[in-house]
């Protein structure tokens, strides 16, 4: 679809998808994802885009995932959620550095913090859906990580839910990052309309006058 008319302040959100201390700053358990980040220049770019949809007055929601130090609440039932649990140190606990958003992305006042301690997507048993739907949006713009699976599994919960979904490439990354570009040559265009930042930013801007 065209995305001056997928872009529309008041039917549009922006979600970030664990852009967490702990996962792609200071304290990631996973170093090769951090290197892949920098050099996508997915936070700057992905600043920009919050910004923009701030300006506009498009809501901003951040899914962030948590982990209880006693790991209650939480199964290692895939290989992912394993490595995460046997991680050391404090991880994703509520409250820790780890756990907050990396600073470039916030959060402002008016942001939604929607967090989870199971599974491995920002919908799945959270308030994601809800909220959205409360806030009347029609379209949600994926930011962060990783195209690996959580950006992928929530591009497609998104269209479970009804929304249409936009994800910018150079809002993402992956490890490896030539994996990243696969996914977004074959399996996100058929869920999601692809685009790059600016072109976002500049839409918030046209769309908000």
């Amino acid at each position: 679809m065209d995305l001056s008319q997928l872009i529309v302040p008041a039917t549009t959100a922006v979600v970030t998808v664990e852009c967490q201390r702990g996962v792609i700053g200071e304290g990631a358990i996973f170093p090769a994802l951090v290197e892949a980040v920098q050099q996508s220049g997915m936070i700057p770019q992905g600043q920009a885009v919050l910004a923009a949809a701030r300006k506009a007055g498009s809501p901003v929601l951040h899914g962030i995932a948590h982990r209880r130090e006693d790991r209650g609440g939480q199964t290692a039932n895939c290989r992912l959620l394993a490595m995460a649990m046997k991680a050391p140190g404090e991880g994703l606990r509520p409250g820790s550095d780890n756990a907050r958003l990396i600073p470039e992305f916030g959060p402002e006042d008016n942001d939604f913090i929607v967090p989870r301690i199971h599974g491995v997507t920002i919908f799945h048993g959270t308030e994601m859906d809800a909220l959205l739907r409360n806030l009347n949006i029609k379209t949600v713009v994926l930011l962060g990580v990783s195209l690996n699976i959580a950006i992928l599994g929530s591009a497609i919960e998104a269209v479970n839910c009804g929304y249409q979904v936009v994800v910018p490439h150079d809002g993402t990354a992956a490890i490896p990052p030539a994996y990243g570009q696969a996914v977004l040559e074959h399996s996100l265009p058929m869920v999601a309309t692809i685009t790059d930042c600016q072109s976002l930013i500049a839409s918030f801007a046209r769309n908000s006058d």
